[in-house]
């Protein structure tokens, strides 16, 4: 038996085109849901699409830029209008350039900002209006541990997610009436392209690995089940939470 309440479940994905977005687009597939992915890379959308019809999955991909609240919008009317209300939002999409904060300008943070921080508020803000009407929805964000104890190079990425960290608690306790819940996973150093893309020596991988009490970095698959339970009727009572899943790098209670 699986997760209660995923099997034909309408899920917006974000982010789903690679890495940890397409971890999760899979496993809830796996779960029965019935996935609807947004990402800026169309065929890397298609693609996680295509892999998950080929397993026996339901799944279609649109290409959105979540940057631009009005495409936003009307992606989310297209996912409505052909897999049924969205039940359950995964905020995965995000970008950075790591730089140490002096050396970098406003252009930098404007995107950051707008990809990490806006992105994220017009996509909930979309779904969770008919969530309201539906009177029922989950909401998952994946934050990083950079936004809860800070990383170097990552100032303003880091500042976003402590952003949405703060958003999803503020709307978890608004919404709580309304039968929806918003919580956060958020995860150490995982092995990704996003992560590879700024340590192509691979020396910052070794150095992580070496402090993290499980001897290793995260893998995009470490990420999918907490996500899938929290998206599930077995996470009812759970609200505003944020969860490390860092191989015990971070720890906190």
């Amino acid at each position: 038996m699986g997760l209660r309440g995923l099997e034909g479940l309408p899920v917006l994905v974000t982010g789903a085109a690679s890495g940890i977005g397409r971890a999760i687009a899979r496993r809830l597939a796996e779960e029965g849901s019935i996935v609807g992915i947004f990402d800026l890379d169309g065929p890397g959308a298609e693609a996680t699409a295509a892999a998950i019809v080929a397993e026996g999955g339901q799944c279609r991909a649109w290409q959105v830029d979540i940057v631009d609240g009005a495409a936003v919008g009307g992606a989310v009317e297209a996912f409505e209008a052909e897999l049924g209300g969205i039940a359950g939002l995964v905020n995965d999409a995000g970008w950075d350039q790591a730089a140490p904060f002096l050396e970098t300008d406003a252009a930098l943070w404007r995107k950051v900002i707008d990809i990490n921080l806006y992105g994220p508020l017009h996509v909930t803000q979309a779904v969770l209006r008919r969530m309201t009407e539906h009177g029922r929805g989950r909401v998952v964000s994946i934050s990083s541990d950079a936004g809860r104890v800070g990383s170097s190079g990552e100032a303003v990425y880091a500042a976003c997610k402590a952003g949405v960290a703060a958003f999803s608690k503020s709307v978890a306790r608004e919404l709580a009436k309304n039968g929806i819940t918003l919580n956060m996973v958020s995860p150490g150093p995982t092995d990704t392209p996003f992560f590879a893309s700024f340590d192509q020596s691979g020396k910052l991988a070794a150095a992580l690995a070496r402090s993290i009490p499980m001897r290793r970095l995260g893998q995009p698959e470490d990420i999918p089940g907490l996500v899938a339970f929290l998206l599930s009727d077995d996470a009812a009572f759970i609200t505003g939470q944020t969860i490390s899943v860092s191989g015990g790098l971070t720890m906190h209670g």
